[in-house]
């Protein structure tokens, strides 16, 4: 059998504080054997062609590792947390929030449904993941990563009883509350970070935004063109004649359309591989339309915030919100 504990200085030395957090003795020896698998050359990562690369007589070990139902990876996730700090951790490091997705073709995958798949660019059958990075300097370091629970899932008990999803994790939650409990964990173990990131696809969410704002963050994310929002100046009429309640003084526009009123201004912000990193931007203060539900299905403003745009050099646009 190969020796498990012969797998180089730098990831010895890396290891060290999470073994440490393993406890159990034959966790801490196949641990290191399961992560140079991974690390390994082989394109395949399933555990017997893993265990032939690592030159073991059978994948028994192995599973036993994996499968085993008495893990708990919280005292994990706290040395990691403590190890990204130590790296990257600071007032100018940024939280990234986005999504992971593992394209499956099967049926039994915990968490498996046809859904958008970011890795494949289009709806697909896949597992998909809400993830956290801690990025600074350019170093980005993992800091979470959970599995997203689709309501096919969540509705069918007996599905995921039979997957093995444990009884308390099956909970009907969206990606944005899924990211709002990982940061709130990461807050709580002292991680330091600066502005909180995320795409479009949290940042629509007007809950997810006023649980960053909650939290007392700095955040900018993307939204759609289409997101309304209000001037700055808005303003409610008070009722006349026959008019019960008040009314707003102006209608919301969609952000591209208020966007594509104002002057864009060429920016360069750093060199890449490529050349130097360039495209025009305009901001301007709005309010976002995501208050409570008025006449008409609009919503009422909400808080103010930067309008942001990106013009990029290949035509597209972006579109952010930032407080």
């Amino acid at each position: 059998m190969a020796d498990v504990r012969g797998i180089g200085g730098d990831l010895d030395r890396w290891l060290e504080p999470f073994l440490a957090a393993l406890g159990h003795r034959k966790r801490r020896l196949w641990a290191p054997l399961y992560l140079r698998g991974l690390l390994g050359p082989s394109e395949r990562k399933s555990l017997q062609p893993m265990a032939a690369s690592l030159g073991l007589s059978g994948h028994d070990q192995l599973q036993h590792f994996i499968a085993s139902p008495a893990w708990d990876d919280a005292p994990l996730w706290r040395v990691l947390a403590e190890q990204a700090d130590r790296l990257v951790g600071g007032p100018e490091a940024v939280l990234v929030i986005d999504d992971t997705a593992l394209p499956k073709k099967g049926t039994l995958s915990v968490g498996v449904a046809r859904q958008y798949c970011g890795q494949l660019g289009k709806q697909a059958n896949c597992q998909a993941l809400v993830s956290l990075m801690l990025a600074g300097r350019e170093v980005p370091v993992p800091v979470g990563l959970r599995l997203f629970l689709p309501e096919e899932w969540t509705r069918d008990a007996g599905r995921c009883a039979a997957a093995g999803v444990p009884d308390a994790a099956v909970v009907a939650l969206t990606k944005g509350e899924i990211a709002l409990a990982e940061l709130d964990r990461l807050i709580a173990a002292g991680v330091r970070f600066g502005p909180t990131l995320a795409d479009a696809g949290y940042g629509a969410s007007a809950a997810f935004r006023q649980g960053l704002s909650e939290r007392g963050l700095t955040w900018a994310v993307g939204i759609p063109r289409n997101q309304k929002v209000y001037d700055v100046d808005v303003q409610l009429i008070p009722p006349a004649g026959r008019n019960r309640r008040p009314a707003l003084d102006q209608a919301p526009r969609e952000a591209g359309a208020v966007l594509a009123d104002l002057p864009w201004r060429k920016v360069t912000w750093r060199h890449g591989t490529k050349g130097p990193l360039t495209a025009r931007f305009a901001a301007t203060r709005v309010r976002v339309g995501d208050g409570a539900t008025w006449a008409n299905n609009r919503h009422l403003p909400g808080d103010e915030v930067w309008l942001v745009g990106e013009w990029r050099s290949s035509g597209e646009r972006k579109y952010y919100l930032s407080n």
